[in-house]
C-alpha cells in the first residue's frame, strides 16, 4: 500500500555543499529538525557508491519513519528498496517508472509549466517537484517560476506540489498562500553551520508558527 506522505519540508542532498562529515550525518540532522521527506541526490559518484549510500541512508530514514526519495535513478531505487523515485525532464517517463516499480511506490516529477505538469499527472505521477522559484545555486537549467505561475499550476492538478528553488528562511513564508503542499530545501538546510536548527526554522516560516 502507498503511504501517505507529509510533504512540507522535503530535503535534497548535495554532498558539495553539505556542512556534516557525511550525507547519512546531514540527513539524520536534518530529519531530526523536522524535514519530512529525503530525496537522495548524487550527481558524481560511481553507480556502486550511490547505491552503498543510499543503503547507509535508507537505515536512517528507516528508522525516523521517514520517506526516502531517490533523485533521477531508478535502478538505485529499485535496489535499496526506497520508497520512490524522483524523474526529471530528461529522465525516463513517468508511466514507464510506475509501471516497474508498481502502484505501492512514489513516483515524482519535476514540471516548470501548466501543461508538462498536467501531463505528469495525468501519466501518473505522485507529486510534482515546481520550480526555480527563487532562483538557484545548485542547478543551472531551470526556469524561473513566479509565484502566480505555481498557483496557476496548483490549480491545474490534483496531485501535491512541491516548490523548489533559491528557498530561504526569509521567503519560505511566501510560499504559504499559494495552496502548495511543501517546499524542497537543499543549502537552506545541509549548508547550514547548525542543520537541525535551520530546518526548525524553515518549517516554522512555512507553517507560519
Amino acid at each position: 500500500m502507498k503511504p501517505e506522505i507529509d510533504y512540507t519540508l522535503y530535503l535534497c542532498t548535495d554532498r558539495s555543499i553539505m556542512t556534516a562529515d557525511s550525507v547519512e550525518e546531514s540527513v539524520e540532522l536534518a530529519i531530526k529538525g523536522g524535514v519530512t521527506v529525503v530525496q537522495l541526490r548524487e550527481k558524481e559518484c560511481s553507480s556502486r557508491e550511490f547505491y552503498k549510500t543510499a543503503k547507509r541512508v535508507k537505515e536512517i530514514t528507516d528508522a525516523y519513519e521517514i520517506p526516502l526519495i531517490i533523485n533521477d535513478r531508478l535502478d538505485i531505487a529499485m535496489a535499496v528498496g526506497a520508497d520512490g523515485v524522483h524523474l526529471g525532464q530528461t529522465d525516463i517517463p513517468v508511466q514507464v517508472a510506475r509501471n516497474l516499480l508498481g502502484a505501492d511506490k512514489i513516483v515524482g516529477a519535476t514540471a516548470n509549466t501548466v501543461e508538462k505538469a498536467v501531463e505528469a499527472w495525468k501519466s501518473g505521477a505522485d507529486y510534482l517537484g515546481v520550480g526555480d522559484i527563487f532562483g538557484t545555486t545548485t542547478k543551472s537549467d531551470t526556469r524561473h517560476i513566479t509565484l502566480e505561475e505555481l498557483k496557476i499550476i496548483r490549480q491545474s492538478v490534483q496531485i501535491p506540489i512541491v516548490a523548489i528553488g533559491g528557498i530561504k528562511a526569509e521567503n519560505i513564508s511566501l510560499l504559504r498562500d499559494t495552496g502548495i503542499e511543501g517546499a524542497a530545501v537543499i543549502s537552506a538546510i545541509i549548508g547550514q553551520k547548525d542543520i537541525t536548527a535551520a530546518a526548525e526554522t524553515l518549517i516554522a516560516n512555512f507553517r507560519g508558527a
